[in-house]
C-alpha cells in the first residue's frame, strides 16, 4: 500500500518513549528475572522491595522495570541521576525519607546510572540504607563488582540483565507498529520478515536502539510494507553491521586475531574498529586480545598478557567510548610484540597426553608426607630441596615415571622467551 500520510506527524514524543511499558504484562524480555514464578517478579508484585542493584547492558529495561515498580509500590518513588546528583541534594532526599519513615512509610530510592557515583556519594548512602531509610535501587551498565561499593554492593541484591533475544525485540517493533497504525487513522504498518530480521540485528539486543531505528523508518519509509532492502537504504549503515551470531561476525573476529599474528597493528585497528563500530561489546574484544597474548606471544613478552587485562579493565572503567583507545593500544601492543605459540602448543600436547595415559601416580620422592606412616611408605623419600643447592638448582624428575624425561614446552627463539631457552638448555 502506498504511504498516504505522514506517520512522523504522529509521534509526538519519541516513539522509545511513548512505547515504555507500564506493567509487567507489558514488559518485554528477562524472563529469567520477572518471568512466571521468579524471586524479583514477586518481590514486585507483593511490594516487597529490598535494596537491589540491575545490572546489565543498554536498552535492556533496568530503567523501565524501576518505573514498573514506582507504579507498583505503596511506598514513596525518588528518582535520581548519578550523571547530576550530589551528596546535597541526596542529603534532602534523606531527610525527607526519615520523616516518611516516622509516619511508617517507606521511601524507594532509585540511581540511575549508579556506577557514577563517587566513593564520597556511595558511602553517604550506606548507613541509610542499612538502618532501612531508604530501599536502594541502582542500575548499571559496568560491573557493580568494579563500580559499587563493596560494602553497599554486600547490602543489594544483584540482578543480571541480558541483551534481549530476537522474540523479545521482535514482540516489542511489533507492537510498537501496531501502537503507531492505531494513531495514525489505523494505518496498517508492516516491516516484512527478512526487513524485520535485519531490523532485530541491527538493534544488537537494545530495545531503545530497536525503537530509534524504527523511529527513523517510520518517518521517511515512503511505502508500506517496508522490505529489507529498503530498511537498509534508510539505516544507510550495512557495511559497519556484522550479526554477533553470524559468520560475518567470526570471519571479523578471524581477521583481527591474524593481523595481530603477522604483527600488523593496522590491520588489527581497523578490524578491532569495524567491531566497535559495528556495536560489539568491548569486553568480548578484550578477552579475545587476553587470549591472544597467551596463545600467540606467551613469554616471548609476558607483558603482553598485562597489558591486555589492563585493556579489560579500563573498559569496565571507561565504558563505551572512552575504551576505544585502550583497546587500540593493547592491539598495537599485541601486534607489536615478539611472537610464540609455545604455551599453546604445550597445553595442547599436555591435554592430549592426559587422555592418552590417564591418572599416573605422582612419583614418591616429590609427594607430600605429613604423617610419620606416610614417611615409612617412602613418600618424600630422597626428595632434594631446591635451596640447599647453588643457584637452587637440582636434579630431580618431576613427571610420572611413565613420562619421564618428556618435554611439553618448548621455547622458541623469540623475545624474552630465548633467554628461558637458553636456561633450559644450560639446566
Amino acid at each position: 500500500m502506498k504511504k498516504s500520510i505522514n506517520i512522523g506527524d504522529f509521534l509526538r514524543e519519541p516513539l522509545a518513549n511513548l512505547m515504555r511499558p507500564r506493567t509487567l504484562e507489558e514488559f518485554f524480555g528477562q524472563e529469567e528475572l520477572v518471568g512466571k514464578g521468579k524471586t524479583l517478579k514477586k518481590l514486585i508484585e507483593n511490594d516487597q522491595l529490598h535494596s537491589m542493584i540491575f545490572f546489565g547492558p543498554p536498552g535492556v529495561g533496568k530503567t523501565t522495570l524501576a518505573q514498573i515498580v514506582a507504579e507498583k509500590t505503596s511506598s514513596k518513588f525518588v528518582t535520581v541521576s548519578a550523571v547530576t546528583a550530589g551528596v546535597p541534594e541526596l542529603r534532602e532526599i534523606i531527610k525527607d525519607a526519615e520523616d516518611w519513615q516516622r509516619l511508617g512509610s517507606k521511601t524507594i530510592l532509585f540511581v540511575d546510572e549508579i556506577h557514577r557515583f563517587n566513593k564520597s556519594q556511595q558511602d553517604f548512602l550506606l548507613p541509610h540504607t542499612e538502618r532501612g531509610t531508604v530501599i536502594l535501587i541502582g542500575a548499571t551498565t559496568e560491573n557493580p563488582s568494579f563500580e559499587v561499593n563493596s560494602a553497599l554492593l554486600s547490602r543489594a541484591q544483584v540482578f543480571v540483565f541480558k541483551a534481549l533475544g530476537d522474540e523479545a525485540l521482535k514482540g516489542i517493533a511489533e507492537r510498537a507498529l501496531e501502537k503507531v497504525g492505531e494513531l495514525a487513522s489505523s494505518v496498517r504498518l508492516k516491516i516484512d520478515e527478512e526487513g524485520l530480521e535485519f531490523l532485530i540485528g541491527f538493534a544488537n539486543g537494545d530495545a531503545r536502539n530497536l525503537l530509534n531505528t524504527l523511529e527513523v523508518i517510520l518517518k521517511v519509509a515512503e511505502k508500506w510494507p517496508v522490505g529489507i532492502e529498503e530498511v537498509k537504504k534508510i539505516l544507510q549503515k550495512k557495511n559497519l553491521r556484522y550479526d554477533k551470531k553470524g559468520e560475518e561476525h567470526y570471519n571479523i573476529i578471524s581477521a583481527l586475531h591474524k593481523s595481530l599474528r603477522d604483527s600488523d597493528p593496522d590491520g588489527g585497528l581497523y578490524w578491532m574498529m569495524r567491531m566497535l563500530e559495528g556495536g560489539e561489546e568491548p569486553l568480548y574484544i578484550a578477552r579475545r586480545l587476553i587470549r591472544f597474548a597467551s596463545e600467540d606471544i606467551g613469554m616471548a613478552d609476558p607483558h603482553a598478557l598485562l597489558v591486555a587485562v589492563a585493556a579489560k579493565d579500563a573498559c569496565h572503567f571507561n565504558g563505551m567510548p572512552e575504551c576505544e583507545v585502550n583497546l587500540a593500544q593493547a592491539v598495537v601492543h599485541l601486534a607489536m610484540a615478539p611472537k610464540s605459540n609455545a604455551l599453546y602448543v604445550a597445553v595442547g600436547e599436555i591435554k592430549k597426553t592426559i587422555r592418552e595415559t590417564g591418572n599416573l601416580e605422582v612419583p614418591l620422592h616429590i609427594r607430600n608426607a605429613p604423617t610419620k606412616l606416610m614417611k615409612e611408605w617412602g613418600y618424600g623419600k630422597g626428595y632434594k630441596y631446591a635451596h640447599d643447592f647453588e643457584y637452587a638448582k637440582v636434579d630431580q624428575e618431576h613427571l610420572p615415571d611413565r613420562l619421564a624425561g618428556k618435554k611439553f614446552y618448548l621455547p622458541k627463539n623469540a623475545g624474552l622467551e630465548s633467554k628461558i631457552k637458553e636456561k633450559l638448555e644450560k639446566l
